[in-house]
């Protein structure tokens, strides 16, 4: 098939670590460079990306550098999208590399099937040991649940994938990224394709090397503030997060609550609930730190019996302070509406 002109986009904030990986994965694609402009959209880095973008742009002039003065992802896109030249738009991340078919894949995948978003399948990878230990955690039905584009082999149509590629007529068609989600703007554009007659399709043969948090603090805030604003996303546009995405709120609502009552009547009951709950989870996270030690080395184990439950609990107490934060949150997006709107330049 003829490949068309495609505007590839990565919105990136303080990625100076991973830019010039990054950067050489995006143009070692067996894609036509020609035929490619790379868009990345600063949220006003702190760190040398910017620099170290106008510098590889000497060797790759098909890189343009935008501003993103409201410095979160989906305003990136907005802005990407907008300033883009091409009908086929692939959403990347900076935080990862990809192999020499990804681009190629998507854009084809897109073309010959029946779908508005087409994408492929994270391979998660860390750097470091503590890094490699999170990587190992985020592969398991433990650590992520069912989601699909973490563990599967099979080709199909599914809920969400990560990044994606799209045609532009479909932005015209429902609107561009939401720009209230700090998070899960991938979760709610997904959620509108489907609401709106479309279908999201998942080729496994396109794998994204995504690198996670390297350290315990990264993993457990990434895992708080996804928590919290899974619990902010179901609020503002309902139905479009999965129940996996509240298992950890409830864990850690049930571990509270039959502690408190436990304590409080000292009965047998909520106490007998209480151990037959945390022993459940005791054994499932002895059974995949075991696992994962079997494959990777016995130093593991340790590490692993406790990044589960830091992991979980970071997430659940994030979706806790989600609840608390909701009338704050929504009162200032009714203010917002309200504001009014200042002419453009």
């Amino acid at each position: 098939m003829q490949l068309p002109f495609i505007s590839v986009i990565l919105p990136v904030r303080n990625e100076a670590r991973y830019i010039e990986a990054c950067v050489a994965s995006i143009f070692a694609q067996d894609y036509p460079a020609e035929l490619m402009e790379v868009i990345f959209v600063d949220g006003r880095s702190e760190d040398r990306t910017v620099e170290m973008l106008h510098a590889l742009q000497k060797k790759h002039p098909q890189i343009v550098v935008l501003d993103n003065p409201n410095r979160t992802v989906p305003y990136a896109m907005n802005i990407g999208i907008e300033a883009s030249r091409a009908e086929v738009i692939v959403r990347l991340d900076a935080h990862a590399e990809y192999p020499p078919d990804y681009i190629r894949l998507s854009v084809e995948t897109l073309l010959t099937k029946e779908c508005d978003n087409a994408g492929g399948v994270f391979e998660t990878r860390g750097r470091g040991f503590m890094g490699e230990a999170i990587a190992e955690m985020l592969k398991t039905p433990l650590g992520v649940g069912n989601a699909t584009y973490r563990l599967t082999t099979q080709d199909g149509y599914v809920d969400t994938v990560p990044f994606g590629c799209f045609r532009r007529e479909l932005f015209r068609r429902i609107g561009g990224f939401d720009e209230r989600m700090t998070r899960n703007q991938d979760n709610e554009l997904n959620f509108r394709i489907r609401k709106n007659g479309g279908k999201i399709y998942l080729n496994h043969n396109i794998r994204v090397q995504y690198y996670c948090r390297d350290t315990m603090r990264g993993i457990m805030k990434m895992g708080y503030m996804n928590g919290k604003w899974n619990v902010i996303t179901m609020t503002l546009v309902p139905g479009s997060m999965g129940v996996r995405h509240f298992v950890p709120l409830m864990f850690v609502l049930s571990t509270v609550v039959l502690l408190l009552f436990t304590l409080c009547t000292r009965s047998m009951l909520f106490g007998g609930l209480l151990a037959l709950e945390w022993g459940a989870y005791g054994l499932l996270d002895f059974f995949y730190a075991y696992t994962i030690a079997e494959k990777k080395g016995w130093r593991f184990f340790p590490v692993e019996v406790i990044l589960y439950p830091a992991f979980h609990f970071a997430y659940g107490t994030g979706s806790l302070c989600g609840i608390a934060a909701l009338p704050r949150f929504l009162r200032q997006e009714r203010e917002k509406k309200a504001a009014p709107k200042e002419p453009k330049a």
